[in-house]
Formats: structure tokens, C-alpha cells, sequence
């Protein structure tokens, strides 16, 4: 059996000391919050996925400035994600739908990201991680990328 890891993307998007965020519907008693992110596409550049996850996501046009690197997660029931995490700025918003998944996007503070936190509601532990390391200045220049 061939074990392959998840490759995703996911952005942090600051503007005015609030955080660009979704709340998806998962199915379970109450909604979850996370990052714009998702799952690369085949053939898919790993920025042009960061970016293309934003705009389906919230309907915001980012410009990336950064890489936060790759963060590594593994699920209780054995599921491996790589999730290449970027910093962004919020551009122009679009007008567009949403992805039917997203329940609604927010901009929220990190002390309410961090009341989400304590009540179970992120996505993962991942997306505060993400969060942390974009507030300390945790970045790298875009061109540690090297893709073809």
C-alpha cells in the first residue's frame, strides 16, 4: 500500500489587525473555521492554488508577499497533510459566490480566533499556528519556492 500525503494550501490574509476567514459547514453539530485553503490541483502551482483557494473561497483578490512554509499535520485517523502556508494582502473584492461548502467569511481578531479555538472550533491546530508564525515576522521570500 502506497501512503501519499494530502498537498494544500491556505493563506493568511491580515488587514486592520483582523483575519480574513471561513466557516464551513462540516456536517457535525456546529460550523468550523479556517484559513482560505484547500487542496492543490493537478498540475496546479502551489501559489496559484493559495491564490485561486482565497478567490473561491471569499471572493477576495490577495496579492501574496510571503511564503510561511510548509506545515505538517497528521489527523487521529492517519490522514498526512502538507499545507504550504502563504501571507497575503487583501486587494479588491470580487462580488463573486462562494464555494457551497463556506458557510460565510470573517474578519475576526486573534483573540476571537483564539475563543474559537478553546471551544473546538478551528479546522485544525494548524490554522492558529499559521496565525502566530505570520505575527512574529516567521516568513521566507517567495523564490525558497522552486517548482517548474
Amino acid at each position: 500500500m502506497r501512503w501519499t500525503p494530502y498537498v494544500t494550501v491556505a493563506t493568511v490574509v491580515e488587514r486592520a489587525g483582523r483575519f480574513l476567514m471561513v466557516e464551513e459547514d462540516h456536517g457535525g453539530p456546529h460550523t468550523l473555521f479556517n484559513q482560505p485553503a484547500g487542496h492543490l490541483e493537478p498540475g496546479e502551482r502551489i501559489r496559484d492554488g493559495a491564490l485561486r483557494e482565497v478567490a473561491e473561497e471569499t471572493a477576495w483578490r490577495v496579492g501574496i508577499t510571503d511564503y510561511l512554509g510548509m506545515y505538517v499535520y497528521q489527523t487521529k485517523d492517519g490522514k498526512a497533510f502538507h499545507s504550504h502556508a502563504f501571507l497575503g494582502m487583501a486587494l479588491a473584492h470580487l462580488g463573486t459566490e462562494l464555494d457551497r461548502d463556506i458557510h460565510a467569511i470573517h474578519w475576526l481578531t486573534l483573540e476571537e480566533i483564539e475563543a474559537l479555538d478553546r471551544d473546538g472550533r478551528l479546522r485544525s491546530p494548524l490554522v492558529l499556528k499559521r496565525i502566530r508564525d505570520a505575527l512574529a515576522g516567521k516568513t521566507f521570500p517567495m523564490d525558497v519556492l522552486h517548482e517548474r
